[in-house]
C-alpha cells in the first residue's frame, strides 16, 4: 500500500508556530494543507495539538472558539481605554467586521460580569460634565441617548446623580452663566447692568439665552439665572 494511502482524509496537525509579538497567537502546519492562524487560546479551548487530526467538526470548533476570543479582545481592549456603553461597543466591534450575532453574545457575556453596564457608564458621564462641563438636564439625556444609553436608563441617572450631587437645572443654570460671564468683556458686563430700554444690554442678553439654551437649560431655570445676572450687573 503507498503511503499517500496511509494519510487520513483529513490533514494532521504537523507544528504549532508562536507567533509574535507574546506568542497569543499561532500558526497551525498542516500535511497536507495550508497553515491556518488563530489564537492560542482557542488550540487550548479545542483540547488541539501537534500529531492531532483536524477533521472538518473540529476544524469548526477551532475557528469558533478563535473569533469567540478575538471579539472579547477586542471588547475589552476598548473598555480598557475608557468606559463605553453595549452601544457603543457593538456600534464599534461590527465596524471592526465582527458578524452581529457573535458580538450580541459576547456583550452579552460581559454584561454578565459586570464588565458592560450603561447605568455605570451613565452616572461616570453625568458626574464629569456637571464638574467640568455643567449642562443642563435635557442635554444630559440627549447626550447619553447619542451615546446608545436607553432613554429610560438615561433619565433615572440623571436625576439621580443631580440629586446626589445636591443641584438642580436651576444652580446649574446659574453656575453656567456666571462661568459666561467671567469670560466676556467689559463691554458686555457693563450692558447686562444697563437701563432695560439699551439696545446692547438686550444684545447681550440674547447671547446669554443662547449659550444657556444651547447647553439645554430651559424654562424657570434659563430665565432665573439670566435674571440673576442682571439684577448683579445693575
Amino acid at each position: 500500500m503507498s503511503r499517500k494511502a496511509d494519510r487520513p482524509s483529513a490533514p494532521l496537525i504537523e507544528r504549532i508556530e508562536p507567533l509574535r509579538p507574546r506568542g497569543l497567537r499561532v500558526r497551525i502546519h498542516l500535511d497536507p494543507g495550508e497553515p491556518l492562524e488563530v489564537t492560542l487560546e482557542a488550540i487550548a479551548r479545542s483540547r488541539l495539538g501537534v500529531g492531532d487530526i483536524l477533521t472538518a467538526d473540529r476544524k469548526r470548533h477551532l475557528l469558533d472558539a478563535d473569533a469567540d476570543i478575538r471579539v472579547r479582545d477586542a471588547a475589552l481592549s476598548l473598555l480598557s481605554h475608557r468606559a463605553r456603553s453595549r452601544a457603543e461597543l457593538r456600534r464599534r466591534l461590527l465596524a471592526k467586521g465582527f458578524q452581529p450575532p457573535r458580538v450580541d453574545t459576547c456583550l452579552d457575556l460581559l454584561q454578565r460580569r459586570g464588565l458592560v453596564d450603561d447605568a455605570a457608564v451613565a452616572a461616570a458621564f453625568v458626574r464629569d460634565r456637571l464638574r467640568h462641563r455643567p449642562r443642563g438636564r435635557a442635554r444630559l439625556c440627549s447626550e447619553l441617548r447619542a451615546k446608545g444609553v436607553a432613554r429610560d436608563t438615561a433619565e433615572r441617572v440623571v436625576d439621580r446623580v443631580l440629586d446626589d450631587e445636591e443641584v438642580t437645572d436651576a444652580t446649574l443654570a446659574r453656575r453656567v452663566a456666571d462661568a459666561w460671564l467671567a469670560r466676556q468683556g467689559p463691554k458686555v458686563v457693563q450692558a447686562l447692568g444697563a437701563d432695560p430700554r439699551n439696545p446692547e444690554r438686550e444684545k447681550a442678553r440674547r447671547r446669554l439665552y443662547g449659550y444657556l439654551a444651547r447647553r439645554g437649560f430651559g424654562g424657570d431655570a434659563l430665565r432665573d439665572a439670566m435674571d440673576s445676572v442682571s439684577r448683579r450687573r445693575s
